[in-house]
């Protein structure tokens, strides 16, 4: 047998994919139609969702339109609840029969939180008000942050954290509600934030040893400050009560203009056993900012 060069293998294995692309047309479609991707396949417009994943959406993404139209919006394309919702807005949720996954309005900003002690007076009066009225409304989940490290090494922003959270996690506990910490890039968007890691954060819950103290996974932060997503996840998911989206870099659209796939993100959350939401939380670039909303639930919609 004639020993082949590489361009002679080239030549083979070009000559034969384009056999097999040739013979691969989807029914319907004439010789001359380009057969769909796998991709494109997967984010097929067609069909309602498949309730593999809760679908939440961040409002804050979609200025210019109003609270009622991202609601209706929202039921209309089977999502189910909007985050970051405190109770001024709760009404216009309940009225439009969403949830609010992931609550707000008791921390104070994102750079003075529980790492810090000299802000846990007030944190511990916002949360002590909050936690009743999240629970009252109906909902779960409400959000916190660690805070800024302005010099800490991690061992004190552990001690503090568990400082004050253990003040205020009796009473969410006897109210069913989760206090959720989320995790931030420190690289780009939250310069010096000290849960900026997963680890951190999964080390903080072991120290505080409640099932009521979870974290957020922001999968667009956490690509930025860690990679490595499925592992993460799969290595971490205990810890993890909630997700937000959005595309890298930039944390716009979650389509092909960005470095991650989320279909493949989606499955690993939902083979872990995640019963919660996955929240959109990217700003759309696309002037139809609800037609790009419309294709991320289709993208994460496995």
């Amino acid at each position: 047998m004639q020993k082949q060069d590489r361009r002679t293998a080239l030549k083979n294995i070009v000559t034969g994919t384009a056999a097999i692309g040739a013979a691969a047309i989807l029914p319907g479609l004439s010789s001359g139609a380009a057969a769909a991707t796998p991709k494109e396949m997967k984010e097929n417009t067609s069909g309602a969702l498949k309730g593999n994943i809760n679908h939440s959406v961040c409002a804050w993404c979609y200025a210019g339109i109003s609270l009622d139209e991202l609601c209706q919006f929202a039921k209309k394309i089977g999502i189910k609840g909007i985050d970051l919702m405190g109770p001024k807005e709760w009404p216009t949720l309940k009225k439009y029969g969403l949830d609010s996954p992931m609550c707000n309005g008791a921390e104070i900003n994102l750079t003075d939180g529980f790492n810090d002690t000299k802000y846990h007076e007030q944190l511990i009066k916002n949360y002590t008000e909050m936690i009743p009225k999240v629970a009252a409304a109906g909902y779960k989940n409400l959000i916190c942050f660690s805070g800024s490290k302005r010099g800490m090494d991690d061992e004190t922003g552990w001690q503090n954290c568990v400082d004050g959270l253990s003040k205020i996690l009796p009473l969410a506990e006897k109210h069913g509600v989760v206090l959720v910490m989320e995790l931030l890039n420190s690289k780009v968007n939250h310069k010096d934030y000290q849960c900026d890691r997963t680890s951190w954060g999964a080390e903080l819950c072991k120290r505080l040893g409640s099932e009521n103290f979870k974290l957020l996974y922001d999968i667009y932060h956490m690509q930025i400050d860690e990679g490595d997503v499925i592992h993460t996840i799969n290595t971490h998911h205990q810890f993890i009560a909630h997700y937000h989206t959005g595309g890298v870099p930039g944390r716009n659209e979650i389509d092909d203009t960005q470095e991650l796939y989320y279909p493949a993100i989606m499955r690993a959350i939902a083979a872990t056993g995640f019963k919660g939401y996955v929240a959109q939380e990217f700003v759309p670039k696309n002037p139809d900012k609800l037609a790009s909303l419309q294709k991320a639930i289709q993208i994460c919609d496995i």
